[in-house]
């Protein structure tokens, strides 16, 4: 019976040094102008969408810019006219009043949609759906619509409330300032809760089922559960909500444009709807863009002061 044997060892010529195994060969290093590459869609993109429209701004800032005519370097006046301009100081004052409302209402409507589609319902698919519906609809379109629901002759809602007896003439809302603003928020918290539901929905869904489980077996009650674990677990959610909504709310213009269109008494300007008069109304591109720089700033720092609280701990809020 043959036994294996070991391979017979090389021989090595006297004098002759061994030679060494060689290191195991080393995966080369990514180039640096690879990651380049694959950004560079994304840089073209921020260039052309972004920073050259922000220079162009930012010089025509600086002139006295007719529709037509010729163009004259003023440098900072635009900017000296903006602080005696009352009109812009009372838009932005709107437009921050409308900001915190409609925002407040947006997640005291979305938040509860949100608890109530994630739970095991049979028929929730169908009603996150319908949920969101409304915003697949543009803003133009949106405001054109609920400008026909409120028209005091042959609206929907007037019609509906004559035909039940409520009221002998059709109410017109647009007349007031509070009940023509309360119309604008209806409008938009119709149009928008779809998809603040969503965003809170998936910090909804991200939380652990164990960790529910565990607070019901330790006997904590429902409401305990939602202050103490889902609020806390959901609040990036929650923050990235905030933050959309008050962007969005900032730059309101469709709706006030369409519906209210500034009115009544110029009451419901917006600072978009004003910039959009200065520029295009008046004819002063220039000082339309000066205004845009003020609105930026406070942009700017309303999301600084939202992201400090979005980079927080839990523990250090």
């Amino acid at each position: 019976m043959a036994f294996p044997t070991s391979p017979a060892p090389v021989a090595v010529a006297q004098g002759a040094t061994p030679t060494k195994p060689r290191p195991p060969t080393q995966p080369a290093e990514p180039k640096g102008w690879l990651g380049l590459v694959f950004m560079a869609p994304s840089l073209v993109f921020i260039t052309g969408l972004f920073l050259i429209p922000l220079g162009m701004t930012l010089w025509m800032s600086l002139h006295n810019w007719p529709l037509l005519g010729r163009v004259k370097f003023t440098g900072l006046a635009n900017y000296a006219e903006l602080a005696h301009d009352m009109q812009l100081w009372h838009s932005l004052g709107f437009t921050l009043l409308y900001t915190v409302l409609v925002t407040a209402a947006i997640m005291a409507v979305a938040l509860p949609l949100a608890l109530l589609v994630d739970r095991p319902l049979r028929l929730a698919g169908l009603f996150r759906t319908i949920y969101f519906m409304p915003v697949v609809i543009g803003f133009g379109a949106a405001s054109t619509l609920w400008m026909w629901l409120l028209n005091p002759d042959s609206g929907v809602f007037a019609q509906l409330l004559r035909g039940a007896g409520l009221v002998d003439s059709a109410p017109r809302p647009l007349e007031s300032f509070w009940p023509a603003l309360g119309v604008i928020i209806l409008m938009v918290v119709w149009k928008t809760s779809g998809f603040t539901m969503v965003i809170l929905l998936t910090g909804l869904q991200a939380i652990p089922a164990d960790v529910i489980e565990a607070a019901k077996i330790d006997g904590a009650s429902v409401f305990s559960r939602f202050r103490r674990i889902t609020l806390p677990l959901m609040r990036n959610s929650l923050l990235l909500a905030l933050v959309l909504n008050v962007t969005s709310s900032m730059l309101a213009f469709d709706q006030f444009f369409i519906i209210t269109q500034g009115g009544p008494a110029n009451s419901t300007i917006s600072a978009v709807f004003s910039i959009y008069l200065a520029s295009f109304s008046s004819y002063r591109l220039g000082y339309g863009a000066a205004m845009s720089f003020v609105l930026l700033v406070v942009l700017v720092a309303i999301s600084s002061v939202q992201l400090a609280f979005l980079r927080q701990r839990p523990e250090e809020s």
